[in-house]
């Protein structure tokens, strides 16, 4: 790690130097100006329709090229300018130029999407991220909640047990089981759950309408100093709709039985947006059939969501959300390779326990309150409480535990949770230095009570293999510090996070008395994480950026308790290395090599009986290498292209070299597609996932099969209506959605095998929409 951060500091140098030489004309420019008087100018960027502040917006000094950006409330500051021209763009806006005076407010209108219009500044790996993210979800609008994760370059999902469970993730070399290692957020309200009944991390997205998103961000890699438990791989976060420009109702059909209807509806007029008062609700509906299963999967799910924003006086913003959401579904589960060819089923789409399935729920409220301090200082306190209820039946080994009864289980919860996330942020330039101060103070906590694993047959109880109470706290808080002065950008930050787990067994079941019996059921725990990264921008066109920081998962209070206190937060430690540049106007590529070590993976395995948390379980120390890779290209006015290419190196650090593989970890993925456009309406794209073969477990005797899948969509947008067509799976072809080792024993069989099982990928799957837009 020193020789990889001494040859950093080396090439930073080196090339900062070359730059300097190479643009040793440039100092004749301030020359040419110095008769010019340097003035100081700030102003505000909104929305035409919506008038609100838009993010992430360039302004250009046209005389001397320098630039600012605009912050979450559409402010921003220049200073030292040398002419009275200045340049405000933004992707997806029409661009605009002002005459630069002591605050100017100003008003971009939506226009067609523009790839010069990604501005690399130095700031960009915040703000080209920011602007590829409204890219993407422009060229590829969501179908699903579980689509907006797609979204993210690099990350993959699978769905394996019902429509109605969390996906899996798969990201930078690891498989985060429902979200281990991917911190998830939906309006500052965290989507993981701590302990839960299934996994730790556990996020079950499916209660976000993704018509209701207005955009998302996300980072890879822990170096976040506003983002703590789950950021290892990285997070996602997602910010809904303060204003609609229009209301809508949507029809989706396809095969399979699928049916979709969603509303999304103005409560108040346009005069009341002005005055900066809006609020809306919006309805989601889904019925499908899943596939061809054999056993169909009946999944349906309700969504109902309603948002409240107002300005209160010139310097306070209030708004509050609520959300509910109910879901049902039966499952196939996953099935043994053998299953098929040996007759135990007649299909890949069949089953050999019919009463796999769930139930879930979740309600939302949030209270956020932003306040303009002036003077460049700004604070936000939001108060959030979620409601939220799992019941999963699965069987993994069927036979194999139970040989009478058979191995079904089920995981089942109930939970209250809430919190506070406060922050509060400076921004000031002095001379031609910018400084950006934010501390933040949060707060969580989660009651738990029953949090059950039993065991069930033909979805009826049978006994509990653990059945307890929980309650977990996490105190945090954070101090950031960006410093941007000429082509440099400093960022250095540091966390303090603090856990409490209690953990109650009610169970008189023999292992779990085991387990539990004579420990303390409270354990407690602090980290700090340090967090530090470095920009050279040197020009318009090309980047480097390192960064450094320290990051954590926590772990299961189960596991914490049973464990009495041991590893309770593993850490994190990585370094990325990356470029963002513009070779032409209409092409951006960002790459990094990266590295990441963790103290403690968690892995998924079929174990019921002697893991506290159940299938869910700590192992060993894993370290992580790879490369990103990403473009964007804009062939023309209406064509674009997009590809993804990302590879992981991953590995155990305490096993045997051939015995290292970290089971299900991705090595291999990629993502392209070519996106359109037309004025006469038409639009669409047809894109590509690839998913590389991989370990199933540790010394590679499994392989977890690869796939490569197309996908097609085709619309005609008018201003008062849209049709389309969405294809998944184009070329029909046959592949396995998820795939898991475990040991399993069917019915009739004398011995057990160590096999890998499987969720068989949709086939062609083709589904209609139909929208009407309205005022």
């Amino acid at each position: 790690m020193r020789i990889t951060i001494l040859f950093t500091f080396l090439l930073f140098s080196f090339l900062s130097l070359c730059a300097q030489k190479k643009n040793g004309k440039s100092g004749k420019y301030n020359d040419i100006n110095s008769h010019i008087t340097r003035q100081y100018h700030s102003g505000k960027v909104i929305d035409s329709l919506t008038r609100e502040p838009i993010e992430f917006v360039t302004i250009t000094d046209l005389n001397s090229r320098k630039r600012a950006s605009t912050d979450k409330n559409g402010n921003y500051n220049l200073n030292q300018i040398a002419g009275d021209s200045l340049l405000i763009s933004c992707i997806g806006y029409r661009p605009t130029t002002i005459i630069s005076g002591r605050f100017t407010l100003t008003v971009l209108e939506k226009s067609s999407i523009a790839l010069k219009d990604v501005v690399i500044t130095n700031n960009a790996t915040l703000s080209t991220y920011k602007n590829l993210t409204s890219l993407d979800l422009n060229m590829q609008p969501a179908k699903s909640a579980q689509d907006l994760l797609r979204l993210v370059p690099g990350l993959f999902i699978a769905q394996h047990q019902g429509g109605g469970k969390a996906e899996q993730i798969f990201l930078r070399g690891f498989d985060a089981d429902h979200g281990t290692d991917v911190n998830i957020s939906v309006d500052g309200i965290p989507v993981n759950m701590v302990s839960q009944a299934h996994g730790q991390g556990y996020a079950d997205m499916h209660f976000l309408i993704p018509e209701t998103v207005a955009g998302y961000d996300f980072g890879k890699g822990p170096y976040y100093s506003d983002k703590g438990d789950f950021n290892t791989a990285g997070y996602v976060a997602y910010n809904t709709k303060n204003v609609l420009d229009q209301d809508m109702i949507k029809v989706e059909a396809g095969q399979f039985n699928t049916f979709r209807t969603v509303a999304l509806i103005n409560l108040l007029s346009d005069k009341a947006k002005e005055k900066g008062t809006s609020a809306y609700v919006a309805a989601d509906y889904l019925y499908s059939n899943g596939g061809p299963f054999t056993v169909p999967e009946h999944f349906k799910r309700l969504n109902l969501f309603g948002k409240f924003i107002t300005k209160l006086d010139s310097n306070n913003i209030l708004t509050a959300t609520v959300s509910t959401f109910k879901s049902d579904w039966r499952a196939s589960g996953e099935t043994p390779d053998r299953a098929v060819s040996e007759g135990y089923i007649s299909s890949r789409f069949g089953t050999l326990d019919s009463a796999q399935g769930g139930h879930t729920a979740r309600t939302n409220a949030s209270v956020k309150l932003v306040t303009d301090l002036r003077n460049g200082w700004t604070m936000s306190n939001q108060l959030w409480y979620s409601h939220y209820y799992f019941n999963l039946i699965s069987n993994f080994s069927f036979y194999y535990y139970f040989p009478a009864t058979g191995d079904e289980f089920r995981q089942y919860e109930r939970r209250d949770l809430g919190g506070y996330n406060g922050k509060i942020s400076k921004m000031v330039t002095v001379n031609n230095t910018t400084f950006t101060t934010t501390a933040g103070l949060v707060s969580r906590y989660d009651h738990i009570s029953p949090l059950e694993l039993d065991h069930t047959e033909n979805g009826q109880f049978l006994g509990y293999l653990q059945y307890g109470r929980a309650t977990e706290l996490n105190l945090n808080g954070y101090f950031d510090e960006t410093i941007s002065t000429g082509k440099w950008l400093f960022n250095a930050g540091v966390r303090l996070d603090y856990f409490h787990y209690n953990y109650v067994n009610l169970s008189t079941d023999t292992v779990a008395t085991n387990i539990f019996n004579n420990v303390n059921p409270n354990a407690g725990k602090a980290t700090l994480s340090p967090k530090l990264s470095a920009e050279y921008t040197f020009n318009d066109k090309i980047q480097l950026y390192l960064k450094l920081g320290k990051g954590f998962h926590s772990n299961d209070a189960r596991v914490v308790i049973a464990n009495k206190g041991f590893e309770i937060l593993p850490a994190a430690y990585g370094a990325d290395l990356g470029i963002n540049w513009k070779p032409l106007p209409n092409l951006f590529i960002n790459t990094a090599a990266w590295y990441l070590y963790l103290q403690q993976e968690f892995t998924f395995g079929s174990d019921l009986i002697d893991q506290p948390a159940g299938p869910v379980s700590p192992s060993g120390k894993t370290v992580r290498v790879g490369v990103d890779f990403s473009a964007r290209y804009q062939l023309t006015k209406w064509l674009f292209a997009s590809l993804n290419v990302n590879v992981a190196r991953p590995r155990y650090l305490d096993s045997l070299k051939g015995h290292d593989y970290v089971e299900l970890a991705p090595t291999l993925t990629s993502t392209a597609g070519l996106d359109f456009r037309l004025k006469n309406g038409i639009n669409g794209g047809i894109s590509y996932r690839y998913l590389h073969a991989r370990a199933a477990n540790s010394d590679y005797s499994l392989t977890a099969r690869g796939y490569f899948i197309t996908d097609l969509a085709i619309n005609y947008t008018q201003k008062r209506y849209e049709i389309g067509i969405a294809i998944e799976n184009l070329f029909n072809r046959k592949w396995d959605e998820a795939q898991f080792e475990y040991t399993s024993q069917l019915k009739g069989e004398t011995a057990a095998v160590d096999q890998v099982s499987y969720t068989p990928g949709i086939p062609f799957f083709a589904k209609l929409k139909f929208a009407v837009f309205f005022k």
